[in-house]
């Protein structure tokens, strides 16, 4: 049984769970709730799903909030919708655009966690005077020498903590994450047990406003001037070609690149202030240090005094890469990975571990 060890009885303890419809955060309620928890569950309306993109087939928001209230119900606790459209849309689905305009490739999931889900509705739970809220992330709140500390979750197969890497020490005062632990088989065996409906609902594969993946069509249907033309260039700057608009690539892309090329050639820089998209070989992709900014460190030593060797992740789902924090002085710290690595964009993640615990992480702006 799930105890947050929060050293008051557990029905004078208020929870309150973050519910998105789907199995995992389902479960999380229902664990809270057969505790004895004084539980309430939140579910966030977070975009109009027809104004954003259409796929027949693809779960929505209105269903995800249906689902989050049905299981609300058949465990017994009371259930809200708060309407965060607007805090959505300025904090994440801009971002995203905007990322993409200057020629980088965001994670608008991390945004969503640092933005949304952990500041506006964590401050809302508090307004509710609860003790604690819990989510049902596959990641672990460990109780370390100075204070909770967060883990990659148990089964590498379902580990979030790439995506909570913004998660602050004050809020991990407040969160809870009882999935931490289990398999993706366990939370649908206990979603079974509870006999709710969500047991086998799919998991979502797609970034929730984007879910036919057609990133280009949602930004121009937001910004209808993103599509601007411009070069295809190589490493000299020698025009090869002519693109549509450089939100159609991403760093290491190599198909559809508007030239014609005996060899595969890869995308290496892209220029938004030229619209110019820089081509080369697979060796010019290579890159072993990361310069970032809005760094988030909850390890207890500072950053730049940091001299232990460190994990790297700068994709979800990459094993970490062993490298080390460097410094100049404290306002210049860059990672430096003991091997190079291909691929690399600004607008991700890197996070860094020691072992599962999460030291920190920020997001590229540069590499060498």
């Amino acid at each position: 049984m799930i105890d947050l060890g929060l050293n008051k009885p557990a029905a004078e303890t208020r929870v309150v769970v973050a519910m998105s419809g789907g199995v995992d955060s389902s479960v999380a309620a229902g664990l809270m709730t057969e505790r004895g928890y004084d539980v309430i569950g939140i579910t966030l309306q977070l975009y109009d799903y027809g104004q954003v993109a259409q796929k027949k087939g693809a779960c929505c928001a209105g269903q995800d909030i249906y689902d989050a209230a049905m299981v609300a119900e058949k465990i017994g606790i009371p259930h809200y919708v708060f309407d965060y459209e607007d805090r959505f849309k300025q904090g994440v689905i801009d971002d995203f655009v905007e990322s993409y305009l200057q020629g980088e490739t965001p994670i608008p999931c991390v945004r969503c966690n640092q933005t949304v889900k952990f500041k506006d509705l964590l401050q809302a739970a508090r307004d509710l005077n609860a003790d604690a809220m819990v989510t049902g992330h596959y990641v672990q709140r460990l109780q370390g020498d100075d204070g909770p500390e967060l883990h990659a979750g148990v089964d590498p197969n379902r580990d979030q903590s790439y995506f909570l890497f913004a998660t602050t020490k004050e809020q991990l005062d407040f969160l809870h994450f009882p999935l931490g632990h289990m398999s993706k088989d366990e939370t649908r065996a206990h979603a079974a047990r509870f006999g709710l409906e969500v047991a086998d609902k799919p998991d979502s594969q797609d970034i929730c406003f984007v879910p036919n993946g057609d990133y280009a069509g949602v930004i121009k249907k937001m910004r209808p001037d993103a599509l601007e033309p411009g070069d295809v260039v190589d490493m000299q700057g020698n025009v090869l070609g002519q693109h549509p608009g450089i939100i159609n690539f991403t760093i290491g892309q190599r198909r559809r690149l508007y030239i014609n090329s005996l060899v595969p050639k890869y995308v290496v820089k892209i220029i938004p202030e030229t619209r110019q998209v820089v081509v080369g070989d697979k060796e010019d992709l290579q890159r072993t240090k990361l310069y970032l900014k809005e760094i988030n460190w909850l390890a207890d030593v500072p950053m730049h005094l940091y001299n232990k060797p460190i994990g790297v992740k700068i994709r979800s789902s990459n094993a970490p890469m062993n490298a080390g924090v460097k410094f100049s002085n404290p306002e210049d710290q860059y990672i430096e990975l003991e091997d190079s690595e291909y691929g690399i964009s600004p607008g991700q993640a890197c996070v860094m571990y020691d072992g599962t615990r999460v030291l920190g992480g920020g997001w590229i702006v540069e590499t060498a």
